[in-house]
């Protein structure tokens, strides 16, 4: 009974117990409010307050008034909420500062005044002075040291960037882009290479994407279980003494952590004091033998790399290829056999030497004198012993190497079992993958043919170039060798369709047709993956625009519309396109939501006009020229195999030879039509084929070869001349006037490449 009447008499201390322990609970789950975090502090315990309804004496302005004897019952109880709600809330606040700032706590005994001048503190402009010092040097040395995945440490420094531009320090996505890259440890050290010297821009979450893919990359390299036997490591000339052997042999093998002793013994003639192929006696017998011995190198038992590839080696005493192209010179060895020696004890054959420039991924490159051509050979290598005498430095940290000449940097390489294999220029080794240099067949050349002009036209169809010889634009041809070109049946092959014909403009600019068409699986060098076309549909002259994204369609728009109208003197009324959002933007229930491409046409005054929804053939002129522009494409590509980051070249090429030939809808050609005279088809050209270049070279030698090899890729948009591509060149784009062409010669390589070459996703439905 006693009790019952004190747990009864002291019910309000029970319930106090409880509601401080879930106070004390409830402290230590917020953050400790140091000066600096205010917002985030702030944020964590007004909700703690209000997850246990104490938050009350925070929310109300005005103390109600204190009990007198003449209270009523409800007067009476909205104080002591209030007053309990006050209490707890000020201990709460008071366990949730740091140590250090309790000495200058606000002296008040009422939660809101509380945090009122905590808030009042925390936001003067000396405050905000070192809150944003502080966020600021978090950001600028942030280091991610695996702690955390990839996403977690650039999503944190994305909200330290947050906060500093809410403060109002205002950090730009390319600066942060900088900080996160600046902040990658040893092992992105490849990562951060192929951004400073190939992207030209990268924003925040083309950024985020990269390193997740790059850091599911690295943990898969290190999880890889490693697939050589190598039949020359220390380790296997060592065995572990056993019995009576241990004590004698005791300085030799002590496990893991013994050292190898520095004696070293020739296997040839069993002396110590040099290696086997230092060996004197070894080389007298090979030269009695009538076998001359060049060279050694390190040959391990490896599952199949890629032929394209380059790979560090020192066991080898000098550099070899297996493949001949990419050797600048080279000349067969005379005289005696000579052989290449394995460190697995085989031989394979030298059939030749010469000096071979290897480029790598950072636009440096290096040229390997003395390298030897041995087709026998499994891979591609690099003797470290002859670069150390040039002058080379390695620095190998984490998997990856470094290569530099007096601390200049000049390229690196990654480890791929257990060897390590050289970062080359993409374009680089996709010319030594798909081109194997089984030579140039060189014939004359028949001005006369069909075929060959058939081929300078980018395959254009045998009615259109009847017209031009009509027109005297081209001489009379034989015929009789174009019958059938497999190049326009895989390109062109499509199904027959009938379409009305339909209403056309009178005069110049008073119709453009315009359509997207991308993305391409292989963007260009410098990353576009769309292209866009401005068709005139008086005269069928076409424009076309590279494009990185669909956004950058209006900034095009406005180049092009300047430019005509400029050049023409007239004004372009109207512009046709389907209703994609880059064009129309959106659609709601009050109507059309402009974008900014048909912001920029309202306020030049220019009418556009849209498809309706799931009718492209309305824009069927855009759309038949963005499908011959892509035929053509693929038509020039089969021909020749070139790499396929080169068709934005192929791409213009075939613009410029659509605005030269006769169309269907215009009696004459578009750019008669266009420009008001003839065009001149003298300098046309086979697009792919091989030549000899003459680039501009102010520095040439009296003995220096006066070209370079390359092939024809276009011409050059505000210049006379052409455009070449030359994998074995400094400079792989090379404009110049100066060429000799070698049209009927066939441009070997894998055939594999052409149906991979041009995968296009979508021509923007």
């Amino acid at each position: 009974m006693n009790l019952l009447k004190f747990q009864s008499i002291n019910g309000k201390h029970v319930e106090n117990f409880a509601a401080s322990s879930s106070s004390f609970a409830s402290a230590n789950s917020v953050v400790k409010f140091n000066g600096l975090n205010y917002e985030e502090w702030s944020e964590q315990i007004k909700f703690s307050l209000g997850v246990m309804s104490l938050d009350q004496a925070i929310l109300t302005d005005e103390e109600p008034a204190a009990i007198t004897d003449e209270s009523s019952e409800l007067e009476k109880s909205r104080y002591e909420t209030w007053e309990r709600s006050n209490r707890l809330c000020l201990n709460l606040l008071r366990m949730s500062m740091a140590e250090s700032i309790k000495p200058s706590m606000p002296k008040t005994e009422k939660a809101r005044e509380f945090i009122l001048k905590i808030k009042e503190q925390s936001q003067s402009d000396v405050a905000d002075k070192s809150i944003v010092g502080s966020l600021m040097s978090e950001l600028t040395t942030k280091r991610f040291d695996w702690s955390q995945t990839i996403h977690e440490h650039v999503t944190h420094m994305s909200n330290l960037a947050s906060r500093l531009t809410s403060m109002g320090m205002e950090v730009h996505e390319s600066f942060l882009v900088q900080f996160i890259i600046n902040s990658l440890p040893p092992e992105y050290g490849q990562f951060q290479v192929n951004y400073n010297t190939i992207k030209d821009k990268w924003n925040f979450q083309e950024l985020k994407a990269m390193l997740i893919q790059e850091e599911a990359r690295l943990k898969k390299m290190k999880d890889q279980v490693a697939l050589i036997a190598g039949l020359n490591k220390v380790s296997s000339s060592f065995k572990k003494p056993s019995g009576k052997d241990k004590k004698k042999d005791k300085g030799i093998f002590k496990g893991p952590e013994s050292k190898i002793r520095k004696v070293v013994k020739c296997f040839f003639c069993k002396k110590e004091g040099h290696i086997k192929k230092d060996c004197s006696r070894r080389k007298a017998w090979f030269d009695k033998k009538g076998t001359q011995h060049l060279f050694v190198c390190s040959e391990l038992n490896l599952v199949e790399v890629p032929r394209n590839t380059w790979w560090l080696d020192s066991g080898a005493s000098t550099h070899v290829s297996h493949i001949e192209q990419g050797f600048s010179t080279i000349q067969p060895l005379k005289g005696t056999e000579r052989y290449l020696f394995m460190g697995n004890r085989m031989k394979a054959r030298i059939e030749g030497i010469g000096t071979y420039r290897l480029i790598f991924d950072t636009g440096c490159f290096i040229d390997l004198e003395n390298c030897l051509y041995v087709p026998e050979c499994a891979r591609n290598l690099v003797s470290v012993s002859r670069l150390d005498d040039l002058g080379f430095d390695f620095k190998i940290v984490h998997g990856v190497f470094s290569l530099y000449r007096k601390d200049y940097f000049y390229g690196n390489g990654t480890l791929v079992d257990s060897l390590y294999k050289f970062n080359l220029d993409k374009s680089f080794s996709e010319s030594l993958f798909n081109v194997e240099n089984q030579g140039i067949k060189h014939s004359a050349s028949n001005e006369n043919s069909a075929l060959l002009w058939h081929k300078r036209l980018c395959h254009i169809s045998k009615e259109r170039m009847m017209r031009l010889i009509k027109k005297e634009l081209l001489p009379q041809l034989d015929f009789s060798d174009l019958d059938v070109c497999i190049e326009c049946i895989k390109g062109k092959q499509t199904k027959h369709i009938t379409k009305k014909p339909a209403t056309r403009s009178s005069q110049l600019l008073e119709l453009i047709h315009t359509d997207i068409c991308g993305p391409f699986d292989a963007p260009s060098w410098s990353g576009e993956k769309y292209f866009i076309t401005f068709i005139d549909d008086y005269s069928r002259y076409g424009y076309t625009y590279l494009l990185h994204e669909k956004a950058e369609s209006v900034n095009v728009l406005k180049v092009f519309i300047d430019e005509v109208e400029r050049q023409l003197e007239k004004k372009v009324k109207v512009v046709r396109s389907d209703r994609g959002g880059e064009f129309y933007g959106r659609f709601t229930e009050s109507g059309q939501c402009p974008g900014p491409f048909a912001k920029l046409l309202e306020s030049k005054g220019i009418c556009a006009q849209y498809t309706m929804p799931g009718t492209p053939q309305q824009n069927g002129v855009a759309e038949r020229r963005n499908r011959t522009l892509i035929e053509m494409v693929r038509s020039m590509l089969s021909n020749c195999k070139l790499p396929m980051s080169l068709w934005i070249y192929a791409l213009k090429t075939a613009t410029y030879i659509l605005n030269r030939v006769p169309s269907k809808a215009v009696p004459m050609t578009p750019f008669e039509l266009f420009k008001g005279r003839k065009p001149s088809l003298r300098h046309l050209r086979v697009w792919g084929c091989p030549a000899e270049v003459k680039p501009y070279n102010p520095h040439e030698n009296k003995l220096d070869s006066r070209t370079v090899s390359g092939y024809f890729i276009g011409y050059p948009e505000k210049s006379k001349g052409f455009v070449f591509y030359c994998p074995n060149n400094s400079t792989r784009i090379v404009e110049t006037g100066n060429a000799r062409f070698i049209e009927n010669g066939e441009t070997s390589g894998s055939s594999d490449a052409v149906g991979n070459l041009l995968r296009l996703a979508s021509t923007n439905p």
